[in-house]
């Protein structure tokens, strides 16, 4: 995590007006466990501006986002649902919700 730390100082440093994002990526099947990381990684860093979902094409629903988003107040940026390039997305809530309660 130190390391994490001083690579943001530096950029930050020498491309001070940059936009900068700091995403973290979670495994979707992980469950209760991400929000402990999410938690744990937005204290180190200082806060973070986003996460990544990944594994969401597979049995994993991502439920757990609600929770993140609830309690740490940290919105879903993007969702991976494959192993391709393409199967990266841009998050949609409605769209994520209806995919949740489909089954």
């Amino acid at each position: 995590m130190e390391e994490l730390k001083k690579i943001r100082k530096i950029i930050t440093r020498e491309i001070h007006d940059a936009p900068h994002e700091i995403l973290q990526v979670l495994d979707g099947t992980t469950g209760q466990n991400a929000l402990m990381q999410a938690k744990t990684f937005n204290e180190a860093m200082g806060g973070i501006t986003g996460v990544a979902l990944t594994k969401l094409d597979g049995t994993a629903k991502g439920g757990i986002v609600i929770s993140i988003c609830d309690e740490l107040r940290i919105p879903v940026k993007l969702i991976g649902i494959g192993e391709a390039i393409d199967d990266l997305k841009q998050f949609n809530g409605p769209d994520f919700v209806r995919a949740i309660f489909e089954q």
